[in-house]
C-alpha cells in the first residue's frame, strides 16, 4: 500500500488526515491500513520538528497495524551533524535516524543525504538508508540552459556530486562556532587550484542554506575569469534572502523540488517514481 502525506500532494493525492489540536499537538489518522508492506511518502522539511513528529506518529500507527513501512522523504533534516565537534554536543543525525527506525521505518529513501557522500544503501545508526543522487538531473538541466558547462563543487563534502563527470572541487575551511543563538561556523577560506577562465561554470552542492558557501564560490570563479556562472543544488532552503543574493551575483540559480521554492526547476519525480 502507498500512503501519501498532505505535504506530498504535489506528487500524488493524499490519503492521510492531518489536523492540529487546540494546544498545537499534531493529530494523524491513516484509514484503510492492511497487514502488508507499505510505502509512506512524507516530507520532513519545512517545519522539520513538526514534520518529523508527524512521521513518528504515522510510522508507529503503521507498525502497530503490522504494515512494515518504507519512508520516502526527499530531504533528511538534522543530517548536518553526524559528528560531535565539541564536548556535550548532540549527534543529531544519528538521533533523528534512530527515532525514525524505532517508530517503524524499515528503510528511509532520501536524496543526497548530507552525511553519506555517495549513492547506495547504507545502515546509519539503526536505520537503513537508500541514498539517491539528483546530480545527473541537475547537470542535464544546466546543459539545456547554458550548453557546455564545467561542473565544480564548492567543497570536498560535495565532491561525489561532480567527480563522475570529471568535475573538480574547491577547498573550504570553516572556523569555530560563532557567539550568539545561531549555530554557525564562519567560512575562513575557499580556495581553488584549477583554471576557470573563459569557461561556463556550474557550481553544484547538495544544499543551499544561507548561501554563504555558494556566494563565496561564485565570487572565486568570477575572479578567476569564468564566462558565466550557474548555481545549483539538490535542496534549496534559501534562508536570509539568499536566493535574491545569488541571482544578483550569478547567471542563474536552480534546485530540485525536494523542497519546493521559486528556484525549483528540476523535478525529483524520476528519482522516486517507483515509490509513487
Amino acid at each position: 500500500m502507498r500512503f501519501i502525506s498532505p505535504n506530498f500532494s504535489d506528487f500524488a493525492e493524499p490519503n492521510i488526515e492531518f489536523k492540529t489540536f487546540p494546544d498545537g499537538d499534531s493529530y494523524v489518522r491513516i484509514p484503510d491500513i492492511k497487514k502488508e508492506d507499505s510505502i509512506l511518502l512524507h516530507r520532513l522539511y519545512p517545519e522539520q520538528n513538526t514534520a518529523i513528529f508527524q512521521a513518528v506518529l504515522m510510522l508507529d500507527t503503521l507498525k502497530r497495524a503490522e504494515a512494515p513501512t518504507t519512508l520516502v522523504s526527499p530531504y533528511l533534516p538534522y543530517s548536518r551533524q553526524d559528528k560531535v565537534f565539541r564536548e556535550g554536543e548532540a549527534k543529531s543525525a544519528e538521533i533523528a535516524c534512530n527515532l525514525l527506525a524505532d517508530a517503524g521505518a524499515k528503510k528511509l529513501v532520501t536524496i543526497d543525504c548530507h552525511f553519506l557522500k555517495k549513492e547506495g544503501t547504507f545502515t546509519y545508526g539503526k536505520l537503513e538508508i537508500e541514498n539517491i543522487s539528483a546530480n545527473k538531473l541537475l547537470i542535464e538541466h544546466a546543459r539545456k540552459k547554458a550548453g557546455e558547462v564545467e561542473v565544480i563543487s564548492p567543497d570536498a563534502g560535495a565532491k561525489y556530486l561532480v567527480e563522475g563527470v570529471g568535475g573538480k572541487s574547491m577547498e573550504k575551511k570553516r572556523g569555530e562556532y560563532e557567539e550568539g543563538d545561531e549555530a554557525y561556523r564562519k567560512i575562513e577560506s575557499l580556495k581553488r587550484d584549477f583554471e576557470v577562465k573563459g569557461k561556463n561554470i556550474l557550481i553544484l552542492d547538495d544544499m543551499i542554506s544561507t548561501g554563504g558557501t555558494m556566494i563565496r564560490a561564485v565570487e572565486n570563479v568570477k575572479k578567476g575569469g569564468a564566462e558565466k556562472v550557474y548555481c545549483a543544488a539538490t535542496h534549496g532552503f534559501f534562508l536570509k534572502e539568499s536566493l535574491k543574493k545569488l541571482k544578483e551575483v550569478s547567471d542563474g540559480v536552480f534546485v530540485t523540488d525536494s523542497i519546493p521554492s521559486d528556484a525549483s526547476e528540476v523535478s525529483i519525480k524520476p528519482l522516486i517514481e517507483k515509490y509513487l
